[in-house]
C-alpha cells in the first residue's frame, strides 16, 4: 500500500566545523522541524567550503535555508517566512522585553519571599520587595556598562546635564537604596536617596516626553536600551518617590 502522505523538505546549508557550530544554524534546524519539515541537512564543515557555497549563492552569510527549491535565507527570513516576525522594514526598533522580564521577576521574587517569611504570597511587604527588587535589577542594569548609561543619561536627566558625574552615581545610588529597602535598614540613608533621585527622575522624563515632546530612549534598563523615553520610565521614578515617602513615614 503506497503512502499518500508527502512531508514538506526543506534544506538547509549550516556551519559544522570542529572549531565552530553555527548557533543559527542549529536554530533554523529546530525552527523548521517545529514547523513539521523534514530537514535535509548539508553540514558546510571547513571555511573554503563554506566560502564556496557564500559565492556560489551569492550570499553573506550562513545558515541558508531552500524550501522548494527557493532561497528563503537566514534564522531571521525564516521566522519572517513562517508569519513569527514581521518583515525587517516594518520592525520597530523599541522594545519593552527588557522592562517587562525585569518587574515580572521582581514580582515573583517578592511573592518568594512574601510567602517565605508569612506564610501567604500577598503583603504589604511582598508589595515593598517589589519595588526594592526592581530598583536593584535596574541598577545592575546600568551598572553593566556605567559609560553607556551615564551617556544616554544625559539626554533627558535634568541633573545630569547640570552635573554631569551625576549619571555614574545614580546606579549606586538606586542599587543602595534598593539593597536597604530589602533589608528593611537604615531607613534614614535608603528614603531620602530614593525621594531625591526618584523626584528628579520623574521631573525630568516629565519635561522630556511631556512638555518637550522628544522621541528618546529610555537608559532605565541600560545604555544600549532600546526601551522608549515615556510611561515606563516615569513609573520607575514614581514608584522609587513613593517607596521613599512610604519607608520615611513608617520610620517617624
Amino acid at each position: 500500500m503506497t503512502s499518500q502522505h508527502t512531508s514538506k523538505r526543506a534544506e538547509l546549508y549550516r556551519m559544522v566545523m570542529t572549531e565552530h557550530t553555527c548557533p543559527y544554524g542549529l536554530k533554523s534546524k529546530d525552527l523548521l522541524e517545529r514547523q513539521g519539515y523534514e530537514v535535509i541537512d548539508h553540514p558546510l564543515t571547513s571555511r573554503a567550503e563554506t566560502d564556496a557555497f557564500k559565492a556560489k549563492h551569492n550570499v553573506n552569510t550562513t545558515p541558508q535555508t531552500f524550501i522548494d527549491g527557493t532561497r528563503v535565507g537566514g534564522f531571521e527570513d525564516l521566522r519572517i517566512h513562517f508569519g513569527m516576525d514581521k518583515p525587517k522594514d516594518q520592525q520597530s526598533d523599541t522594545s519593552y522585553q527588557p522592562v517587562i522580564a525585569i518587574f515580572a521577576m521582581a514580582f515573583l521574587m517578592a511573592l518568594g519571599l512574601s510567602w517565605y517569611s508569612f506564610g501567604t504570597i500577598f503583603t504589604l511587604r511582598g508589595f515593598e520587595w517589589f519595588i526594592s527588587i526592581s530598583m536593584c535589577i535596574l541598577a545592575v542594569q546600568k551598572l553593566q556598562d556605567l559609560e553607556s548609561f551615564s551617556t544616554m543619561f544625559l539626554n533627558y536627566d535634568l541633573l545630569a546635564q547640570r552635573w554631569v558625574r551625576y549619571g555614574k552615581v545614580y546606579p549606586f545610588g538606586e542599587a543602595l537604596a534598593g539593597i536597604l529597602m530589602t533589608a528593611g535598614a537604615l531607613t534614614w540613608i535608603s528614603a531620602p536617596v530614593a525621594i531625591v533621585i526618584g523626584g528628579i527622575g520623574a521631573i525630568s522624563v516629565i519635561k522630556a516626553v511631556y512638555v518637550d515632546k522628544r522621541e528618546l530612549k529610555c537608559a532605565c534598563v541600560g545604555g544600549n536600551s532600546n526601551v522608549p523615553l515615556g510611561f515606563i520610565s516615569l513609573t520607575e521614578n514614581v514608584l522609587m518617590f513613593g517607596m521613599g515617602l512610604w519607608m520615611l513615614a513608617k520610620a517617624l
